[in-house]
């Protein structure tokens, strides 16, 4: 019935409560003239029956024009509750001057006792009605615990009452004055008792209603209810509720990024304007992980123009949507110019710098991914260190004002070709800051950025969710990890601090266990990981192999020579390099090795500048080794054989 009734069309349901209203006033004078005393003569009176029809005509009058029909009776509250008041003191107003005119004066006990009869009959059936309905839908919601009795998770449990997701059944606090009180009808309790409650409670999920909370709290926190094995979501953050990013209600799991993360340190606002604030800034590498979130940190700097360059189109488009939606959103007039190339083009590169007069460039493009860069060593060599030397050049040529490199940890003592690609890029760099006098080259290292395209949790929640296992490469690996956020927002800082050939090093905190972040997510997603402890836990972690070219511990530094800079999670590394007529034959040479696919010969090659290259394995490049895998040719020497007569290193610089 009452299923039949919510279905019914609007004008129908408001058709019903004003029946309903008719019979309950109506029933209401009835009942308080017979309280009275009153019923016979209110009865016999000739003018009763013209007096209850006015009194209930004009009582609907008023609670019409006070809009008590139009109120969903679903999501009737305490406005509610005020305008029935006002409505029925003016309906009980129009009764006494009704009886004093054609009945007869009424005493006061049957106008109060009318007044207490209609509020209590025509608001208590909208209330139960409303009861009824919710009833109906909690019967078989989930059971949720809300962490935090504040205001966010009052807003949240009057959000979750009108909805059908979730039964909010208590709240916990930490706050020992909120103990034993009672927040929305809901008991506070100790976060002492949670596992109880958990079990008493038939609880199901966590709520995390603490969006102010600091992050290394919020860590705490659910660091304390892991062990409990249940489903941990939150709300979202305080700035981005306020913001209108998103809704209080708007619920969602707990990501392990937040939980890796740390409390940014405010950024100096000096540093952030100094090479973007009426700029022309141009982001290779726009659509990447470090691209995207360098290009709408670059906006809110308000540049005068902003260049966008990739050689991938759709991450090139989607970008380009993203950042003109963030532009109409705030209003802000900077031009965005999407290009498509790549960083190997010098030519098209110095057209576009020359053409639209840029004065910073942000150096994000390269390939990072560390097995697909063993598997692809010719591509990935060209494209990080000559593609850097090409976007470098194109720099100088169009007297561009500051060029910042992206580096990353892995160029550190690599035992991989993609490390070592990127500390030649280094190299490429520190070399023409020597011979620039109009340039200024400065490189940021840094370690893993959570939720990259090639991070290993985005890898563990899609194993998660399809049941497992989850795939750890060694149970002794760490990374170090950083949001991308905060890694933008320090290279920015730390290319304003730049002089020229600056290497800065980032501080990336602890290094992280990749076993424990898998134990974690697990748990996190309200399942328990199955070891041999706990054999009937729900998903396997099974141990691979190190990949081709995977270390098991990163590096940020080549030295132990590191010094402070003017921010505190910055620092400069003095390391050593070859100056420009050391490096220009070396790179020719290794071209010309790149070129022929020599790859025995450029892993000689690799290992001569102050890189620090030393692989663990054989050559994993997937064309060489299928070369490798056919028979010799008698008329034509294997690709990738070392040439029995290489050409030794030049003496002098030739031009590149």
């Amino acid at each position: 019935m009452i299923e039949a009734a919510l279905r019914l069309p609007r004008r129908k349901k408001r058709i019903f409560q004003l029946v309903a209203d008719i019979m309950l006033i109506e029933t209401s004078l009835v009942v308080s003239m017979a309280i009275n005393g009153l019923f016979g003569a209110f009865v016999r009176a000739p003018s009763a029956y013209a007096l209850n029809v006015l009194v209930t005509a004009i009582s609907l009058v008023v609670f019409i024009k006070l809009g008590l029909y139009r109120a969903v009776l679903r999501y009737v509250g305490s406005r509610a509750i005020v305008t029935l008041f006002i409505g029925v003191a003016t309906s009980t107003l129009v009764l006494d001057l009704l009886g004093r005119a054609i009945f007869s004066p009424l005493p006061a006990g049957v106008l109060f006792d009318y007044f207490l009869l209609s509020l209590l009959l025509t608001g208590g059936t909208r209330f139960a009605l409303r009861s009824l309905y919710q009833h109906r839908l909690m019967k078989d919601k989930p059971r949720v615990l809300i962490y935090g009795a504040g205001s966010a998770g009052c807003k949240l449990v009057a959000s979750l009452r009108q909805g059908s997701d979730y039964l909010p059944v208590a709240f916990v606090d930490d706050w020992r004055g909120m103990e034993g009180t009672h927040v929305e009808g809901l008991e506070v309790h100790s976060p002492r008792h949670i596992a109880e409650l958990v079990e008493r409670l038939n609880i199901e999920k966590i709520l995390l209603a603490i969006p102010s909370a600091r992050r290394r709290r919020r860590q705490e926190i659910v660091a304390s209810l892991e062990p409990l094995n249940i489903t941990i979501q939150t709300i979202p953050r305080l700035d981005d509720v306020v913001q209108g990013r998103a809704k209080i209600e708007d619920i969602r799991d707990v990501s392990v990024e937040e939980l890796l993360g740390r409390d940014p340190v405010p950024p100096r606002q000096d540093l952030m304007d100094a090479n973007i604030r009426d700029q022309v800034v141009m982001v290779t590498g726009a659509g990447g992980s470090i691209g995207s979130e360098l290009c709408r940190q670059i906006l809110a700097q308000r540049p005068r123009q902003l260049l966008l360059f990739d050689s991938c189109e759709y991450s090139l488009y989607q970008i380009e949507q993203e950042l003109l939606g963030f532009l109409d959103s705030l209003s802000l007039a900077v031009e965005l110019k999407p290009f498509l190339g790549t960083i190997q083009d010098q030519k098209r590169l110095r057209i576009i710098l020359q053409g639209f007069k840029v004065d910073t460039i942000y150096h994000a493009a390269a390939y990072k991914h560390v097995p697909m860069v063993e598997h692809n060593m010719v591509e990935s060599l060209k494209n990080n260190t000559f593609g850097t030397l090409a976007a470098a050049r194109a720099a100088i040529d169009s007297g561009v004002s500051t060029f910042v490199l992206i580096s990353s940890d892995k160029a550190v003592r690599p035992t991989n070709v993609m490390g070592t690609s990127k500390r030649l890029a280094e190299l490429v760099c520190q070399a023409l800051a020597e011979q620039s006098s109009t340039t200024r080259f400065c490189m940021v290292r840094f370690g893993n950025v959570l939720g990259s395209s090639g991070s290993v949790i985005p890898l563990f929640r899609r194993q998660i969710q399809q049941g497992g296992p989850v795939t750890v490469t060694h149970p002794e690996i760490t990374r170090y990890f950083m949001t991308i956020p905060e890694a933008a927002q320090l290279v920015i800082q730390a290319g304003a601090m730049g002089q020229g050939g600056d290497v800065f090093v980032l501080d990336m905190g602890q290094p992280v266990k990749i076993l424990d972040l898998a134990r974690q997510m697990i748990r996190l997603s309200g399942l328990e990981p199955r070891t041999a402890d706990n054999p009937h836990g729900e998903i396997d972690i099974v141990f691979t192999q190190l990949r081709p070219g995977e270390k098991l511990y990163e590096e940020l530094l080549i030295g132990q020579n590191d010094q402070p800079s003017e921010h505190p999670r910055i620092m400069t590394a003095n390391e050593g390099y070859w100056s420009w007529s050391q490096l220009a034959p070396y790179l020719e040479q290794l071209r010309s090795a790149l070129d022929s696919a020599e790859l025995e010969r450029v892993r000689e090659l690799l290992r001569l500048p102050p890189t620090g290259y030393s692989p663990t394995g054989g050559i994993a490049d997937l064309v060489w080794r299928q070369h490798m895998a056919q028979p010799p040719s008698p008329t034509r020497r294997l690709a990738g054989a070392a040439d029995p007569n290489p050409a030794p290193l030049a003496l002098a610089a030739k031009p590149l």
